[in-house]
C-alpha cells in the first residue's frame, strides 16, 4: 500500500505543472500572436532515501522552448497592424529594458511618437534603438519591415520617407524560451542578447494580425484527460487503503 500510494501521489503533486501550463495557453486562446510551448512530459527517478532502493519517483519535465507554429491569420486592414511570416520575431524592449522579441503586431504610437506593441513594449530598429515617428505623421510599414512616415499636410502626393526598418529576425534554428514578462529570449544565451537570422529571408504580412497557436479542442481534451488522470490515481490511493486494511484483518488474532 505504501509504494502504491507514494507513486500515485507523486504523480498527483508532479502533473501541477502540466496543469499551469494548460490553464496558461488556454488563457491566452485570444491573445494576439500568442505561442504555445512544448508539452510537459513525466519521467521517472529513483528516490534516494533510507530502506531498500526500490521507489522511483515521477517528475515533471519541462522546456519552456516556443512553437513557432503560425497561427491563424486576421486581416484587418490597419496601416500599423502586422503579421510576422514564418519564424520570423521582432525585436523590443522588455520591461526590465532588455532585448526581447514577440510575435505580436498590433502596433500603435504612443504620445511620445514611440512605435510600440498592443501591451506597450517599444519596438526596436535595425540600429537596436527604439523606433521613434515625427508628430503628426502617417505611418505604414512594408513587407520587408521598412516602416515609412509621410506628411498629410504636404500639398501634392505625400512622399513616403523611410525612418527606420524593424528588428527582424529568423528563429528556424535558434531555440527560443519565454521570459518573466511573456516575451521570447535565445536559449542558453544572457537574457537581452541578440542572435543571428536564421536562413529563411525575414518579412511581414502588413494589414494583418496573427491569432493564437493554441488548439481550443486540443487543449480541451488535455484538460479532460489531466481530469481523468487525477481521478485514477486518486482511486489508486483509496483502493490501495482497502487493500492494506483487508490484508490487515487476514492475520489479525481472533478475539
Amino acid at each position: 500500500m505504501d509504494r502504491l500510494a507514494f507513486t500515485a501521489a507523486a504523480a498527483i503533486n508532479e502533473q501541477r505543472l502540466a496543469r499551469q501550463v494548460l490553464s496558461h495557453e488556454m488563457a491566452n486562446m485570444t491573445t494576439t500572436g500568442f505561442k504555445r510551448s512544448y508539452e510537459v512530459s513525466m519521467k521517472a527517478f529513483r528516490a534516494e532515501g533510507e530502506g531498500f532502493d526500490s521507489r522511483f519517483q515521477p517528475q515533471a519535465a519541462h522546456t519552456d522552448f516556443i512553437q513557432l507554429k503560425p497561427g491563424p491569420l486576421m486581416a484587418t486592414g490597419r496601416e500599423l497592424d502586422i503579421l510576422m511570416n514564418d519564424k520570423t520575431v521582432m525585436g523590443v524592449t522588455g520591461t526590465n529594458g532588455e532585448l526581447a522579441f514577440t510575435r505580436r503586431g498590433d502596433l500603435s504610437l504612443n504620445s511620445d511618437g514611440g512605435l510600440q506593441t498592443g501591451v506597450g513594449h517599444l519596438v526596436r530598429g535595425e540600429s537596436n534603438g527604439p523606433i521613434t515617428v515625427p508628430p503628426g505623421f502617417r505611418v505604414s510599414i512594408a513587407d520587408d519591415g521598412g516602416v515609412y512616415a509621410s506628411d498629410p499636410a504636404q500639398p501634392g502626393a505625400p512622399v513616403q520617407v523611410l525612418i527606420d526598418k524593424l528588428m527582424l529576425r529568423d528563429a528556424s534554428q535558434t531555440l527560443l524560451t519565454r521570459r518573466e514578462d511573456g516575451l521570447f529570449k535565445a536559449h542558453e544565451k544572457p537574457s537581452g542578447s541578440d542572435f543571428a537570422s536564421g536562413p529563411i529571408a525575414t518579412k511581414v504580412t502588413p494589414r494583418a494580425l496573427e491569432g493564437s497557436n493554441v488548439n481550443p479542442m486540443e487543449s480541451m481534451v488535455k484538460l479532460i484527460e489531466q481530469s481523468r488522470s487525477f481521478e485514477h490515481q486518486v482511486r489508486v490511493i483509496k483502493e490501495s487503503k482497502t487493500n492494506d486494511e483487508s490484508g490487515a484483518s487476514m492475520i489479525k488474532l481472533p478475539s
